[in-house]
């Protein structure tokens, strides 16, 4: 029981990384160095903490990227 529960721990964590690499290709940035993009979402992890706005304004894009292009 104990290891498929392991398993499936393992499972969802490699579709979530899968996901989030998606998320790289659909920004663009699938060609970037590893270092760029960590810097990216670090810095955009401290604005979206620090301004409200920021976190709005960073939403609404996203969301508009999605409903343009679903996948």
């Amino acid at each position: 029981m104990r290891q498929a529960s392991q398993s499936e721990d393992r499972k969802k964590d490699t579709r979530e990384k899968i996901q989030l690499g998606g998320l790289i290709a659909k920004a663009g940035l699938r060609y970037e160095k590893r270092a760029l993009l960590l810097g990216l979402l670090i810095d955009g992890a401290s604005r979206i903490k620090a301004d409200g706005n920021e976190r709005a304004r960073l939403l609404a894009i996203g969301e508009r990227a999605f409903t343009h292009d679903p996948d």
